[in-house]
């Protein structure tokens, strides 16, 4: 199959690229033997640091067999260099916890240091094109696999791309078995039209053909047992491309539970126990600090300055949304003038030229200034650092009828900036397609977390504390 190919090629690709490391090694220290100013004598034992370097690529193997067999026809140098800063990084752990570990002062910090920039350059340029002469080399002629696809002209022509990327691991369209023709000069498919799906055992028996693909799930039980039991009989291998989403109009992700084969609506990293784990350390990493040390200071600060011009209470506390819907009470300091706590009025967002948000108040707020108290909800693990932000009630509400799928965000705890923010969409929501920018960011957050994405948002809206963006008033 497809992805065993894949799979196959991208070990393959793992094990000619830790070669390529290991013969490096050896070249490039005989080259620094003779270079003056580097301080590399042949006395020094280089084994050990060798050894690191073929541990530190063969414990980076798997990440990258996944990546590149998920990607194998798709070479791209952004994505090569991110996989090749893994393996130097890998590479660069153990050969200076070696280094250190034994205290070697003869080896060249120099000759390890440049070593592991040249593998950074020569990994970022061949993890892009190896594979594909690679797939182009093992899947020569002899080995491709001629397909016979079977479905409507326009799913063919759904599935055109992919059939076209697939071509390298040795997929070679035949024909298409559809139960009517495809309109003349319609361009729908680039195959040649064989017949009716009744038509596959004549195919099969006439031309040399390795795999079938049904390009969307059969109609009935008896349809996929006819084309089961003419694949089966004639050794020919057999893919069922699963049209569900299109049937839904929703992307499913499929789930094994002890061999029960499910779908649900989108994946969700952080039901993960680890995950969470890392996450809850990353949230109390930063908040504990900012507590602690930035804002008792930032509190009497706002003090002074929120009786100089507005006085009131020093927090804004309202209730908010926290993780499966409960309600907890958000801090803020106050940026606008004291108010009897007309919650409709509250709702009410506030715009660039509002009357009701003080001189000092619109600094904190366009500095970010005025979120730092949930830090404190973070401390008690009601928010994270990172996550969809919570909103007033009255538009919670208004923005759950407004867009489908509004309630996910409640799968994850709401945040003080999050991938939304951090993309630029923050101020006040003034029309629909708003809301579904930012519940769509706040989605794809939740189903794609990992700590280097927390670390990328926190990063973007550290920057936008120091530089804001047009939309921070």
């Amino acid at each position: 199959m497809l992805d065993v190919r894949a799979r196959g090629l991208a070990n393959i690709h793992a094990a000619m690229m830790t070669a390529f490391v290991g013969v490096f090694f050896w070249a490039y220290a005989n080259m620094i033997y003779h270079v003056p100013y580097v301080r590399l004598s042949r006395e020094v034992n280089l084994l050990p640091y060798f050894l690191c370097v073929i541990a530190g690529m063969l414990l980076s193997a798997r990440d990258v067999s996944r990546r590149l067999a998920a990607r194998f026809h798709l070479p791209d140098l952004g994505g090569s260099a991110r996989m090749a800063f893994r393996q130097v990084a890998l590479m660069a752990l153990l050969v200076f916890t070696m280094m250190f570990a034994t205290q070697d002062h003869r080896i060249s910090r120099l000759f390890l240091g440049t070593f592991l920039v040249w593998c950074w350059v020569g990994l970022a340029f061949l993890n892009a094109w190896v594979p594909g002469r690679l797939a182009r080399f093992v899947f020569r002629k002899g080995h491709r696999l001629p397909t016979v696809f079977i479905g409507r002209p326009e799913s063919f022509a759904k599935l055109r791309e992919w059939i076209a990327h697939k071509e390298p691991l040795g997929i070679h369209p035949v024909g298409l078995l559809s139960p009517e023709p495809p309109a003349a000069g319609s361009g729908a498919i680039s195959v040649p039209w064989l017949g009716r799906p009744s038509d596959l055992p004549r195919v099969l028996d006439e031309a040399l053909v390795g795999q079938v693909i049904m390009l969307e799930l059969p109609a009935s039980d008896d349809e996929a047992g006819r084309v089961i039991g003419a694949c089966r009989e004639r050794g020919c291998r057999l893919m069922i491309h699963s049209d569900i989403e299109e049937r839904y109009s929703q992307p499913l992700v499929p789930v094994t539970e002890e061999g029960r084969h499910f779908y649900t609506l989108q994946e969700e990293p952080l039901e993960d126990p680890f995950n969470r784990i890392v996450k809850r350390s990353f949230d109390v990493a930063l908040a504990l600090p900012v507590v602690v040390l930035v804002l008792p200071p930032l509190c009497a600060w706002v003090a002074v300055m929120q009786r100089l011009q507005a006085p009131g209470p020093l927090f804004h506390a309202r209730e908010r949304r926290g993780r499966r819907g409960e309600v907890f009470c958000m801090l803020k300091f106050r940026s606008m003038f004291a108010s009897k706590g007309d919650e409709a009025a509250e709702s009410m967002q506030a715009l660039s030229e509002d009357q009701r948000i003080f001189p000092f108040g619109r600094f904190m707020r366009r500095r970010s200034l005025d979120e730092f108290p949930q830090f404190w909800n973070v401390l008690v693990g009601e928010m994270s650092v990172v996550g969809p932000r919570p909103y007033m009630p009255l538009l919670d509400e208004e923005f759950r009828q407004q867009t489908q799928g509004y309630r996910i965000r409640n799968l994850v705890k709401p945040g003080i900036t999050g991938l939304s923010q951090s993309l630029g969409y923050r101020g006040a929501v003034l029309e629909e397609e708003m809301v579904r920018r930012r519940v769509y960011w706040d989605v794809y957050y939740i189903s794609h977390w990992s700590v280097w994405l927390d670390l990328q948002i926190a990063a973007k809206t550290l920057w936008q504390v120091v530089v804001p963006p047009a939309t921070a008033f």
